[in-house]
């Protein structure tokens, strides 16, 4: 599959920061990270990263920025109240209103900062999943390419394996029915001169009542066999 099947396939679909996804991690229990996606997490980590700081960092300074806010209120309120001490007063406003502004111009530089890093973020990740489903896609392929192989072989035996229980199957029958004639002909004494293997009391393929033949092999139907 190649790289623009994905991007079709990915258009408008949300996809997740890979590095920081659990199951993302779990693929690769299964096959280990390649150079190429160890530097991509890495790039991807540090993007992050440097975006949730500034995200903190923000918040740190809106927080100072809402203080200095409520302060500068009980200051005017103060300085009403006193006015023998206004001119102090009115310092520690200017002073509150230059951190204020401090704060404005930190907020502003750091959304600068991050006002690329979205999209800086979602190229590395778009460009980690394409490496992830290259890397997958081909063991899956490669996976299936055996499986078929495996499988063929399967059935190729299963028919060996049929002929071969038939096959087995008629010689027992042969060695029942010549050992019976030769048993009735020469008698047990003679057949055991020939120290003959075989035990008829084993090796019986003969159908009797509650056997069958099925495809050239003999069963036993289970409502005779011993429970």
């Amino acid at each position: 599959m190649a790289n623009n099947d994905y991007s079709d396939a990915l258009v408008g679909k949300d996809i997740p920061i890979l590095s920081k996804d659990e199951k993302w991690q779990q693929l690769f229990l299964l096959s280990p990270k390649t150079p190429k996606i160890k530097e991509l997490e890495a790039e991807l980590n540090k993007l992050v990263n440097i975006q949730e700081k500034t995200r903190e960092k923000i918040k740190d300074i809106k927080r100072l920025k809402k203080k200095l806010l409520g302060e500068i209120v009980v200051l005017r309120d103060d300085a009403g109240k006193n006015p023998k001490k206004r001119k102090k007063i009115e310092a520690e406003i200017d002073d509150h209103t230059r951190l204020i502004k401090e704060c404005n111009d930190k907020i502003e530089e750091c959304e600068d900062d991050m006002l690329g890093l979205p999209r800086e973020i979602y190229q590395i990740d778009y460009q980690l999943m394409i490496e992830t489903m290259n890397i997958f896609y081909k063991r899956m392929h490669d996976n299936t390419l055996e499986i078929d192989a495996v499988d063929e072989w399967i059935s190729k035996v299963r028919v060996q394996l049929k002929k071969n229980i038939i096959r087995m199957q008629e010689k027992e029958l042969e060695n029942f029915n010549v050992y019976s004639y030769m048993h009735n002909i020469f008698g047990p004494e003679v057949i055991d001169l020939f120290d003959l293997k075989y035990d008829p009391e084993k090796r019986h393929p003969v159908i009797r009542p509650g056997m069958t033949e099925r495809d050239g092999i003999i069963v036993e139907d289970e409502k005779f066999t011993d429970n």
